[in-house]
């Protein structure tokens, strides 16, 4: 059987969530295209012969991408069989399905997709009425093949690490999925509700050497949190490090995590870790209670420092523009990251992202939030709320129009953070800002993280 897998967006990285699945349907005797749209043309042919395609959606822009490609698709093709998976597609069941898609697979997708495979190739399930056999959200546990990345463009073509004047190429692989928390306004919790899976240690190694043998040299880890199961990442960690000692790769971790495992921290950096992602979100405690983040603002500096003494850098992100946020907190906010040597270190996007409220987020338990929402938007795929302050909700939007305007001229980004300072009349910039030089500091060069 001809199937073609698309992702639109997956924030500069080779998709996992494509070759992952590839290596299935292949190994079942499948015919498979791979399209990631962000870099590579549509496929135009593959998909007016396939009788499957299949969307991979891991993260709201990609989901949004999807509504822009779909009708394009169903033109191509109005007889292929219309899947979508990943972790945003059962959020938005009904909206995927009123776009055309019959079958939609959430969690741990690929035996689903092998199953749906299998069926389309022996029989007619398309025919009215049409229900899918496959659970709609699957938390089995899989016994993983190694992802087959053939077709997909090369690594030189995705996001790439920066460190000092060099650059690096960089791959990308998971070691496990979901998540053993329930932050409130985390998308991964009303589909994986507190559980993680992992991916299994020799599966992940050997993916790795396959992307080292075409160039990587640098591994970003997109597990949710690495430190679920550290007794599982860990070794991985190690065995890395033992094959390849020159090897670099960066994390996401948890600020709670952090702060629990600290005796870990130097064993990352001893094993190649450049940086820690941590979506720490807020630095204000009253709001950090509201998403139910597990940490405060005490935690959040005091990790920090412990990052700092085992000589790794914290890349952490926030949702700045909440129902909560005023003009005197956004304020505090841009201080408060100043007086902690972290204003040349944030990504500026960081500094302007606004509280999503999807379908099926644990905030819509929050009488506060029910009070302000508006009803679901299928279009932008969120319930949209605005600000009680009528002043914040343009000054979140002019900070993205300066940013985007500041990016496209390759401003330094403590200019960046200078003219956001100025946009929130935050006062009198401190001359004295604690600021490593911006070279010491490695970054990726997509900066996006949601």
């Amino acid at each position: 059987m001809r199937i073609v897998l698309i992702s639109t967006y997956e924030l500069g990285r080779q998709p996992f969530g494509l070759a992952s699945p590839a290596a299935w349907l292949r190994a079942a005797g499948h015919e498979v295209t791979l399209a990631d749209l962000s870099c590579s043309p549509f496929p135009q042919q593959a998909v007016e012969q396939a009788g499957l395609i299949a969307f991979f959606l891991p993260m709201h822009t990609a989901t949004r991408l999807f509504q822009k490609v779909v009708d394009r698709v169903r033109a191509a093709n109005p007889r292929a069989h219309l899947c979508a998976y990943g972790l945003y597609a059962p959020l938005n069941d009904s909206v995927l399905r009123r776009a055309g898609v019959q079958t939609v697979l959430g969690g741990e997708f690929e035996q689903g997709l092998s199953d749906l495979a299998r069926r389309l190739s022996v029989g007619r399930p398309n025919e009215p009425p049409y229900r899918q056999p496959e659970p709609l959200i699957s938390m089995a546990r899989q016994q993983f093949l190694v992802p087959d990345r053939t077709g997909l463009p090369p690594l030189g073509a995705y996001a790439q690490l920066v460190s000092g004047d060099a650059r690096r190429t960089v791959g990308y692989t998971e070691a496990s999925h979901g998540c053993k928390h329930l932050c409130r306004h985390c998308p991964v919790v009303p589909v994986y509700r507190g559980l993680f899976r992992i991916v299994q240690q020799d599966v992940v190694l050997e993916d790795i050497r396959r992307q080292v043998a075409v160039g990587a040299e640098h591994i970003t880890f997109g597990d949710p949190d690495f430190f679920n199961g550290p007794g599982h990442a860990i070794p991985i960690a190690e065995a890395l490090h033992r094959e390849w000692p020159r090897l670099t790769y960066d994390v996401t971790i948890k600020i709670e995590h952090l702060l629990k495992h600290r005796d870990l921290l130097p064993v990352l950096h001893a094993t190649g870790c450049l940086f820690v992602t941590s979506a720490v979100e807020s630095l204000d405690d009253a709001v950090l209670e509201k998403l139910d983040k597990g940490h405060t603002r005490a935690g959040f500096i005091e990790a920090l420092h412990l990052m700092r003494a085992a000589s790794l850098h914290l890349s952490p992100t926030f949702i700045p523009f909440t129902p909560w946020t005023t003009r005197e907190s956004y304020g505090e906010f841009l201080r408060a990251l100043a007086d902690l040597g972290l204003a040349d270190q944030v990504a500026p996007i960081q500094l302007a992202i606004r509280l999503l409220i999807p379908a099926g987020s644990l905030l819509l338990d929050l009488a506060e939030i029910r009070a302000i929402i508006q009803p679901f938007d299928p279009r932008v795929l969120c319930y949209p709320w605005h600000n009680p302050d009528p002043a914040l909700d343009p000054l979140c939007a002019s900070i993205q129009e300066t940013i985007k305007r500041q990016e496209r001229r390759r401003a330094p980004r403590l200019e960046i953070f200078r003219a956001i300072w100025d946009l929130a009349q935050t006062g009198a910039f401190p001359v004295d800002v604690p600021m490593p030089a911006r070279a010491t500091v490695p970054y990726l060069t997509e900066p996006w993280y949601c």
